[in-house]
């Protein structure tokens, strides 16, 4: 591994200490931190690329066996994930080029994971080149389910937890966890060109587009997004039991993802779901308690 792949390994892998929940806490034995992180250096360069995120003049092209740089956005970032699908597939069969893709090779083999979550991240991005608007809440549910819910498929196959119950549930908490980050991320999500916002719902607020581009939210957007927030804390009710029907560290870090999520939409409510300043987010102590919570319920 050259030294610029290295470092691009290492940015990629620092990125998990931003995330709403925590990814792999120290509680974890040592086996399944490897793995999880395996598994979000993987997703974490997967959305990186969809978002154009890659350092100018890194090497990510040509560790994805490309010769040259791939021309500049949706284009070239549609270049990018075809590689990327295609040195995924080597991880199954062969040897991966990517750092990232061949530090997640020993995890697909001791846990014996599959091609399609990871793929349907991939293609989770690829929509993103070609759909930049939703025009309904079922819309965006379709979305997350190729864009979140594989990723908690997989740390419970990581885990060797899974079950159909847990599946859903679990799909539950992701497309949650997905629809608060996007509330969180409404601006920057705009300046890319994008927005989760169902149209319907934008409507029917009374939001327009350029509303999106203030610097502070206006009342009806406030209005949205806490109906927004209020729907994704539903989705949280539903997953909530899935945290009780496991055990030991486990338990702890899936309350984790749970309490994330509920100690960010906290966090939106105490700012008057006003996120467009930028994005309201959680204190370790906020975290803590809402894992605290978590933990105590019964279902």
């Amino acid at each position: 591994m050259t030294a610029d792949a290295d470092a691009r390994e290492r940015a990629v892998l620092r990125k998990a200490a931003d995330e709403n929940f925590p990814v792999a806490p120290f509680f974890l034995p040592g086996l399944w931190r490897r793995d999880l992180m395996a598994v979000y250096g993987y997703a974490r360069l997967v959305d990186d690329i969809g978002d154009g995120d890659l350092p100018p003049g890194g090497t990510d092209a040509g560790l994805l066996g490309r010769a040259v740089p791939p021309p500049e956005g949706a284009v070239g970032r549609l270049a990018l994930l075809d590689a990327l699908e295609a040195d995924l597939r080597r991880v199954f069969r062969s040897e991966p080029q990517h750092p990232l893709l061949r530090a997640l090779q020993p995890t697909v083999r001791r846990c014996g994971l599959t091609p399609e979550p990871f793929l349907h991240l991939i293609e989770a991005n690829r929509q993103d080149q070609r759909v930049s608007r939703y025009g309904t809440y079922d819309d965006l549910l379709a979305y997350c389910e190729m864009s979140a819910n594989p990723v908690g498929r997989l740390v419970l196959a990581v885990t060797g937890t899974t079950t159909p119950e847990r599946v859903r549930r679990s799909d539950a908490v992701c497309t949650a966890l997905q629809i608060v980050e996007h509330l969180q991320d409404i601006a920057e999500d705009h300046r890319r060109g994008r927005i989760y916002l169902p149209a319907e719902d934008m409507k029917r607020f009374g939001v327009d587009e350029k509303d999106l581009a203030a610097p502070r939210s206006s009342p009806a957007l406030c209005t949205l997004v806490g109906y927004e927030a209020e729907r994704a804390g539903s989705l949280l009710d539903e997953g909530t039991p899935l945290v009780a029907g496991v055990r030991g560290r486990l338990r702890l870090l899936l309350a984790g993802f749970v309490g994330g999520g509920r100690a960010v939409l906290t966090s939106m409510a105490s700012a008057g779901h006003d996120v467009l300043p930028g994005p309201p987010r959680p204190t370790r102590l906020d975290l803590v308690r809402e894992m605290a919570a978590t933990l105590r319920r019964r279902g």
